[in-house]
């Protein structure tokens, strides 16, 4: 959310006085000591992310810790600590930890269960359908240059190289508006009402707006979609569900709250 936070939160971790007292370590800086509880922290933290524990990264942490205490004592003896730059940055750095933690301790607490991930698939699959489609388009900014392009389609004209010549979608244009194959619930509503209203080799006759623009769509090919298994999208059908999960919860939060925003 804010570019300076990452690099702040690392240094306030240190600088928090209200954590949990703990045996300290026999190391003071000018004759304050580093707490033993805020080195387990990091050292916890850094095994959470995979991080190998050995003397020369023990060494880097108590090191680093000492240096970031030399230079709190100086910010507090310049007055740096009361600079109001500063107490923004502070400010905002605990209420982005509070909201990461709390939002980790949630999901924590409310697991998404493997039946809800199997409805989920179950959705996933029957929103997937039973085809996936080869198509081409053309993609312009009226909707009578699309009638103008289904005329020069109706005279013999060649879909691919009017394509290149006319379309504005840079992604399929120089590929004679080939969009490869694709199930039809990847494309937005109005472009896959169209596409699943025409036969093959052909292509649609009036005009299919978007928010895109307006297209001309042909309808190479289809065939018979597989699903992917289970275990292969489990761990991204989790992910979803446990991001819907997190939005309700804003939406209820903000739902009971009282909210005045006067900006103009």
């Amino acid at each position: 959310m804010f570019s300076f936070i990452k690099t702040f939160i690392f240094i306030l971790i240190f600088q928090l006085g209200n954590l949990a007292q703990a045996a300290d370590f026999s190391i003071t800086v000018n004759g304050k000591p580093i707490k033993k509880n805020l080195y387990d922290f990091v050292v916890k933290d850094l095994a959470n992310r995979g991080q190998k524990m050995d003397d020369n990264l023990n060494d880097m942490i108590i090191n680093r810790m000492i240096a970031m205490e030399l230079i709190s004592q100086e910010a507090e003896r310049t007055g740096l600590s009361k600079d109001i730059n500063y107490l923004l940055k502070e400010e905002l750095a605990r209420k982005e930890i509070l909201y990461n933690t709390f939002l980790q301790t949630y999901v924590q607490k409310n697991p998404i269960s493997e039946s809800d991930i199997k409805n989920a698939y179950e959705k996933y699959k029957k929103d997937l359908g039973a085809q996936e489609f080869n198509a081409k388009h053309i993609l312009v900014a009226s909707e009578q240059e699309a009638k103008d392009v289904i005329t020069e389609l109706n005279k013999g004209g060649i879909f691919s190289k009017i394509a290149k010549d006319k379309s504005k979608d840079s992604g399929s244009k120089d590929k004679g508006g080939d969009l490869g194959w694709f199930p039809a619930n990847t494309m937005v509503k109005p472009f896959t009402e169209a596409l699943t209203s025409i036969k093959k080799s052909t292509f649609t006759t009036t005009p299919v707006q978007t928010q895109y623009g307006w297209h001309v769509i042909k309808l190479e090919d289809t065939r018979p979609l597989q699903a992917p298994d289970f275990d292969k999208v489990k761990e991204s059908l989790a992910k979803t569900l446990q991001q819907s999960q997190l939005d309700k919860l804003m939406l209820d939060l903000k739902a009971k709250a009282k909210i005045i925003d006067n900006r103009k």
